[in-house]
């Protein structure tokens, strides 16, 4: 499923980011491997996810199967930080996984710009962006908000 829509603020994204990790499940469970640690995932999932932007005053939130098999832009894996951020955290669940964390960044309190995920791993903090070329690598902003996702409580 997708949910294209015009963009309204933070509060509702992470609504429907939620329903859309929720529809995710199932495609994760059945097409993710079993990894290790968190950098196994994102070494697997990096080649397959291309940055695109969402279309103009619309945020546009792709879940799994729609990320790789009926992609809004036309090309398997294309999508934005929100998309891959969906992807990352049904991949986390479907690994059963817990401390999983999405990140809200921006250089203004009230506005984020960019979004993506964080495990606490064996006491230690990992970062999944897959904006970035890198596994545990962060881009520096004034402002973040962590959230957890809890996801055994849904």
């Amino acid at each position: 499923m997708q949910l294209l829509k015009e963009y309204t603020g933070i509060d509702e994204t992470i609504y429907f980011l939620k329903l859309q990790i929720i529809d995710s499940l199932d495609y994760a469970l059945k097409t993710t491997p079993n990894f290790e640690n968190p950098r196994q995932l994102f070494e697997w999932l990096k080649p397959k996810l291309i940055y695109k932007n969402d279309f103009a005053n619309t945020e546009l939130l792709q879940s799994m199967p729609t990320l790789f098999k009926n992609n809004c832009h036309g090309t398997p894996g294309a999508g934005d930080c929100d998309c891959f951020t969906i992807t990352t955290v049904a991949c986390m669940i479907a690994q059963d996984w817990n401390n999983i964390n999405i990140n809200l960044v921006g250089r203004q309190k009230t506005h984020p710009v960019h979004i993506y995920t964080d495990i606490i791993w064996k006491g230690q903090r990992q970062v999944l962006d897959f904006t970035n070329k890198k596994f545990n690598q962060e881009r520096p902003y004034p402002y973040r908000q962590r959230i957890a996702v809890d996801w055994r409580n849904w």
